[in-house]
């Protein structure tokens, strides 16, 4: 790992010369809310946010995909949408929703490899930020990770004061660093130890904790408890928490058509909704909402783990935040890992 420092003075130049080469993803704000969108200037750009509504999981894993188009015709054609491999730099995302992608890369890395989202992820430079000042509901420390780690970028930008202590952590950002070497210096052991001092401090701000040790063995004998039930009837069934996660990845087929031409299309789905396990036949194997709020759960925390080894959950908080019956992933999750069965 190399440290490096860039002057605030100089972060301006560097963000308008990255763009002339890279697509460049970059936290904006609009309507009181912060989000991932493609910038053209410094000026755009919001880093006072703490993170953003819409992870960038949306980036790499578009809401809405057309896959192929189909043409009528004698026997019919077929055509394979052109993947673009183009230059991309998603800029300031947390460390939290970073580690999102690697919990989607088995899933679409995996056996069966989606050559879109590996064509979005190899022409990627992740490029975080640390999180000085987590919010009340973020709990990444529950999984052992850090506000400020650089596990799972290829660059950590981290504010520390007057200059941004950038760390090179992958061969990737290694080169992207080397095409704007002009603007960086070695950091030096005052810069490094700011940069640590910082991260200690956000480690400590957080204060909430999800008990995640033995959880999965846990719910192995918990899938008839009433505690589902019980949230069931407090969930509305809205998705918000499944479309907010960086994680969550379900998603429908749909074929889109007229008389002219058609498209297959891949949308994003959720299995807070009934439709989701509906079968032609007409049977729901889900049909209640509370199989559907204890399918989310048990996703996450214990089928998820079994298949990637790996809690499907980063602590970023957001289905904590933004759920509009305050439905809260920690008290829940801790009242499983604390029951006596």
């Amino acid at each position: 790992m190399e440290s490096l420092v860039i002057s605030k003075e100089n972060f301006p130049e560097i963000i308008n010369t990255i763009v002339k080469s890279y697509r460049l993803f970059a936290p904006t704000e609009e309507n009181g809310f912060s989000g991932f969108k493609i910038i053209k200037d410094y000026s755009e750009m919001d880093l006072s946010y703490l993170n953003s509504r819409m992870p960038p999981k949306a980036i790499l894993f578009n809401q809405t995909e057309t896959l192929f188009l189909m043409e009528p015709g004698a026997k019919g054609t077929i055509k394979t949408k052109e993947i673009k491999n183009e230059k991309t730099a998603i800029f300031a995302i947390r460390p939290c929703d970073a580690k999102g992608f690697r919990i989607l890369d088995p899933v679409f890395l995996g056996n069966y490899v989606d050559p879109i989202y590996k064509a979005n992820r190899d022409n990627s430079v992740l490029i975080g930020l640390s999180c000085n000042q987590p919010d009340t509901s973020c709990f990444c420390t529950s999984f052992g990770d850090s506000p400020a780690s650089g596990k799972y970028v290829d660059i950590l930008f981290t504010d520390i004061e007057e200059n941004y202590l950038v760390e090179v952590m992958t061969e990737k950002g290694k080169d992207f660093v080397n095409d704007f070497s002009r603007f960086f210096t070695p950091a030096s052991p005052k810069e490094i130890e700011a940069k640590n001092a910082k991260e200690k401090e956000a480690i400590k701000s957080i204060k909430r904790n999800l008990k995640v040790e033995g959880i999965e063995e846990k719910m192995d004998k918990m899938f008839n408890h009433p505690i589902w039930e019980e949230y069931a009837k407090k969930c509305i069934g809205c998705g918000t928490c499944t479309y907010l996660c960086p994680t969550c990845h379900c998603f429908d087929m749909q074929d889109e058509s007229t008389l002219e031409k058609g498209a297959r299309v891949r949308v994003w789905d959720a299995c807070m909704f009934p439709e989701y396990t509906m079968h032609t036949s007409g049977h729901n194997p889900r049909p209640a909402r509370m199989h559907r709020v204890r399918n989310r759960f048990y996703h996450k925390y214990s089928y998820f783990p079994k298949n990637s080894d790996v809690i499907a959950c980063t602590g970023c908080g957001r289905c904590i935040r933004y759920c509009p019956v305050n439905i809260d992933i920690i008290e829940l999750m801790n009242r499983v890992s604390e029951m006596e069965l």
